[in-house]
């Protein structure tokens, strides 16, 4: 080979390297395979949209990860992550001290309180004694299961799990149901629902117990990916002070979702 050509060689080899080492690492984004509103839902296309399909563009873009939508059943989402059929979760998913026995977590990146909705026609509160020979739904594996089932059930009431929220609204909305718990935010919106509308209203915010309800959503990452940790963290603290956070946030709400 002449000199000539080992040199266009070797500025081709080092051209491919770096368009390599500049591709976006692809990672695959975790979150529950059923409508989540205002957070995650299917439009009439199947694509997904809603504010934590917003939020992952955002961090992905200031972190260059090339990030790919997938949709897994929720109480199998962390056995996804550990066993690397995902790379991280988006889905609401509060940072607790039982989650991280298993698995970490980015900063968190909002926090809102929980919440008890019932029947129109029924007057009661968000409490144990409130609820005590009731009835009330939750989804399985959340922090409203674990909730539900130390402070309610204790007082009481029979705690009805479900494998998705939507599940839960509809028997609620069908009286089935004396109740429901979720984020305050979800119920918010299913009682902006023509369905939610017409049969329930909120009790009220239950007390809170950060050791059960976590310290806010987080991100969440496998044990031992601290450079991919380090990438989110830095994504969530530039979106918040660049504007961005805030721009797509005032679509979908009228107070801060970040919480305190």
């Amino acid at each position: 080979m002449n000199t000539a050509l080992k040199i266009i060689s070797a500025a081709l080899a080092i051209g491919l390297s770096g368009a390599a080492a500049a591709a976006a690492q692809e990672i695959k984004v975790g979150f529950a395979a059923e409508p989540y509103p205002p957070f995650t839902s299917p439009d009439a296309s199947g694509n997904w949209e809603g504010w934590e399909v917003e939020f992952q563009k955002a961090i992905c873009a200031e972190a260059k990860l090339d990030c790919v939508i997938t949709p897994v059943a929720w109480d199998g989402i962390i056995p996804a992550l550990t066993s690397k059929k995902i790379d991280i979760i988006i889905g609401s998913m509060s940072i607790t001290e039982e989650r991280l026995k298993t698995i970490d977590f980015s900063d968190k990146y909002y926090n809102t309180p929980t919440a008890v909705i019932g029947p129109k026609d029924q007057t009661f509160e968000a409490t144990p004694e409130g609820l005590a020979g009731k009835t009330i739904g939750v989804q399985v594996s959340t922090i409203h299961q674990d909730y539900a089932n130390k402070y309610f059930a204790a007082a009481g009431a029979t705690v009805k799990e479900y494998q998705t929220q939507d599940e839960a609204n509809n028997d609620l909305a069908a009286g089935r149901l004396d109740a429901v718990q979720a984020d305050s935010i979800t119920l918010d919106a299913f009682l902006k629902s023509e369905q939610g509308a017409a049969c329930c209203d909120k009790k009220g915010n239950v007390k809170d117990d950060p050791t059960i309800l976590g310290a806010g959503v987080g991100v969440g990452i496998r044990k031992g990916e601290d450079e991919l940790k380090g990438k989110i963290n830095a994504a969530i603290k530039a979106i918040r002070e660049n504007g961005t956070y805030d721009t797509f946030s005032k679509k979908y709400f009228d107070f801060d979702v970040y919480g305190g």
